[in-house]
């Protein structure tokens, strides 16, 4: 059977990593915006890559199992790329949630229950997790997000009276990277692996929109500005690293959660960002 790379969102940082590993393989690309689908798979194709496209909302279980599905009916299932998500400028707080920390729990879930053998997933997570204080959340919290089915998730008091956007967005990342660990016990049961990249401001059009945004805008370049490197990201930084993850020399990593900023998260600790 032919060997499928399933590509959850279709923006820059998804088309970076998927250039870098989904040669001879076919390339499953989906997105809540079909023209945006239609779009990367125009790019993708063209450079020669075997490309279909299908429609999923990470909100529901019901799309999520679809896209599964049509996953499978084309072959094995040997990656997995999860970027789709809102950022604290784009949704509610309880949006945020419901597609964050909500839906890529289904997706980890899902996806777990039908990798090949060999396979890996990478899900982009955010340096924003990593300013969260290290008493913010309790063992049982933590052991709570990375483990509680993910119906259960939104349920719980304490995240269902989050109201802050950014908080959501910094709980919803924290507990991706958390969640990686509890489902790389699950995936090495069927030969897999599953990492999550914390990656600072990398220019993507999600980006554009914190750096311009009223409320926050002045608050990320300041941080561009104090980071150490001075800068922001590029998505083929952020695909070299998966890249590294999805690779024969990435084999004994699973369950981990690497800090890609620029040196940011170094900042807020010790150096100018330091409040």
């Amino acid at each position: 059977m032919k060997e499928v790379i399933v590509v959850i969102g279709s923006g820059s940082i998804a088309q970076a990593i998927a250039r870098r590993v989904s040669a001879g393989k076919i390339v499953l690309l989906a997105d809540i915006h079909p023209d945006n689908a239609k779009g990367a798979e125009s790019t993708l194709s063209r450079a020669g890559f075997d490309v279909k496209t299908t429609t999923v909302d990470v909100r529901s279980r019901e799309s999520i199992e679809a896209l599964v599905k049509t996953a499978c009916d084309l072959g094995d299932i040997k990656g997995v790329i999860h970027t789709a998500g809102l950022s604290p400028s784009q949704a509610r707080a309880q949006d945020i949630l419901r597609v964050d920390l909500y839906g890529t729990a289904v997706l980890f879930e899902a996806f777990g229950e039908v990798i090949a053998p060999g396979g890996s997933a990478v899900v982009i997570g955010s340096q924003s997790s990593h300013r969260l204080d290290v008493d913010a959340l309790s063992q049982q919290q933590a052991d709570a997000l990375a483990t509680l089915p993910p119906e259960a998730l939104l349920t719980l008091p304490w995240i269902a009276e989050v109201d802050d956007s950014l908080y959501a967005y910094q709980i919803s990342k924290r507990g991706n990277a958390l969640r990686v660990m509890a489902e790389a016990v699950k995936w090495g049961k069927r030969g897999a692996r599953i990492n999550c990249i914390s990656a600072g401001i990398v220019f993507t059009p999600l980006a554009y929109d914190e750096l311009n945004s009223v409320e926050r805008g002045a608050f990320y370049r300041n941080m561009l500005e104090k980071s150490p490197a001075g800068r922001g990201g590029t998505p083929d930084e952020i695909g070299e690293l998966a890249a590294f993850l999805f690779g024969p020399n990435g084999t004994w990593i699973s369950g981990s959660d690497f800090l890609i900023d620029g040196g940011t998260t170094a900042s807020y600790k010790y150096g100018e960002l330091k409040p």
